[in-house]
């Protein structure tokens, strides 16, 4: 899971967050995040928890220090660097969201987008698209897609959805090429 974690957004996005918590919980999906308790990154985990869901957090030794580390979660993880929190957050998930963020959310979708791509791993990722947060996101990857920076077998690697349930849904339903298709697109 990957979400903002600033505490001066608006109220809507942090239940935007506790509600994709609460619904992983209810179909017995396990949470890994950033272990961070602020912003969205808390309130995801928070609803997770609260609903039983297990919450496992990967967290920088740097964010741990400065106690943004979220203490209450079912396994806290501290790592030496960012690049360390990534790789670890890719093995323990089997699969990957982004919910409303900055930088750091686009950076760690991307990256999951571009494994899945070159073959990496094989998970599904997805972008929770409530609001309508990222529709000028979208807009700007179909305009690649459409100038072939992004070839049409990979335009459908990255899900989109308004709703934590429609999202999941996409995610366990969605196909992903095999190391075969991807030699055959590279060629």
């Amino acid at each position: 899971m990957y979400c903002g974690s600033s505490n001066q957004v608006a109220d809507r996005w942090l239940e935007c967050a506790r509600e994709m918590g609460r619904v992983l919980a209810a179909r017995g999906i396990d949470v890994v995040f950033g272990g961070g308790h602020v912003g969205l990154m808390g309130a995801v985990a928070d609803a997770a928890l609260a609903a039983g869901a297990k919450v496992y957090g990967v967290i920088p030794s740097k964010l741990f220090e400065l106690e943004l580390g979220h203490r209450g979660v079912t396994e806290l993880e501290v790592v030496r660097t960012m690049h360390e929190r990534k790789s670890r957050m890719a093995e323990l998930s089997d699969a990957f969201v982004a919910l409303p963020g900055g930088w750091g959310t686009l950076e760690e979708i991307f990256e999951a987008t571009t494994w899945t791509q070159l073959g990496y791993h094989v998970k599904p990722v997805g972008l929770l698209n409530a609001h309508g947060f990222y529709d000028s996101l979208l807009g700007f990857l179909t305009n690649a897609a459409d100038e072939a920076f992004i070839r049409p077998a990979h335009r459908g690697l990255l899900q989109q959805a308004s709703e934590p349930s429609e999202l999941l849904d996409l995610l366990a339903t969605c196909a992903l090429p095999s190391f075969d298709d991807l030699a055959r697109v590279a060629r």
